[in-house]
């Protein structure tokens, strides 16, 4: 079983599988609109050439976040 991080620590070309928000109110709103609900699987496709943001495959489309949205999402790396 591999340990549990975050979705900004994902390596373009890795994936996860989401385990849980650390975020309330309006960002946890939107994350979960985004479909970043436990059990989802997510791929890191790649990144900024600033580190920032990062974009993601999830449920058939294509999202970016930045990375202190990506530190509220805990991940299981698959």
């Amino acid at each position: 079983m591999r340990a549990i991080t975050s979705l900004s620590n994902l390596r373009p070309g890795s994936s996860g599988e989401v385990v849980s928000l650390q975020a309330w109110g309006l960002a946890r709103r939107r994350l979960l609109d985004l479909g970043l609900v436990p059990g989802t699987r997510v791929v890191a496709l790649r990144r900024s050439p600033s580190g920032d943001p990062t974009a993601f495959f999830i449920r058939g489309a294509t999202i970016a976040l930045r990375r202190e949205e990506g530190r509220q999402v805990l991940v299981r790396p698959v």
